[in-house]
């Protein structure tokens, strides 16, 4: 999966969604520190022990660089920056049952949002899987070469002969 670069200083304005989701219940924030280990175990839950161990250590950064979307008091969905590498963006993922309302799109941009703010020109979103999404949303373009990308001989917590 390639890696993809996005013009932080080109973002497109997102407010007028994140109103209307806003209006629709669903809240979008940093979570607290109070929250790591519930949004951790969320995340393990439903994307893996791979996802949940960058999440963790966004917790180690001041701000918390992640953002949380929360429904009812649950969380739906979450996005993570500077986490595997600096200017790295992801990862990011949504409870199935929120997707294709932009609840994904809201916490990437929450997020970008951040890295601008601290002084990134540009970011890069590791290891694509929805290429068109971010293309889409963002602006995003493919950076050539970038497979396997920075994830190339990661350890699994799955034994080889259960793949």
């Amino acid at each position: 999966m390639q890696d993809m670069l996005v013009k932080l200083y080109a973002l497109p304005d997102y407010s007028e969604l994140k109103k209307e989701l806003e209006s629709s219940g669903i809240l979008f924030r940093r979570p607290l520190a109070a929250e790591k280990s519930i949004v951790v175990e969320w995340v393990n839950t439903y994307f893996g022990s791979g996802w949940a161990s960058e999440v963790d250590v966004s917790f180690s950064y001041q701000p918390i660089s992640s953002f949380i979307a929360v429904h009812q008091n649950t969380i739906i969905g979450f996005a993570t920056y500077d986490a595997a590498y600096r200017n790295f963006f992801g990862p990011t993922g949504v409870d199935e049952t929120y997707r294709g309302k932009g609840i994904g799109k809201i916490v990437l941009m929450e997020c970008l949002e951040a890295m601008r703010s601290q002084g990134y020109a540009y970011a890069i979103i590791g290891g694509v899987g929805p290429a068109a999404f971010y293309e889409k949303a963002v602006g995003a373009a493919l950076i050539p070469g970038s497979d396997p990308g920075i994830y190339k001989g990661i350890l699994s917590d799955i034994p080889d002969e259960a793949h």
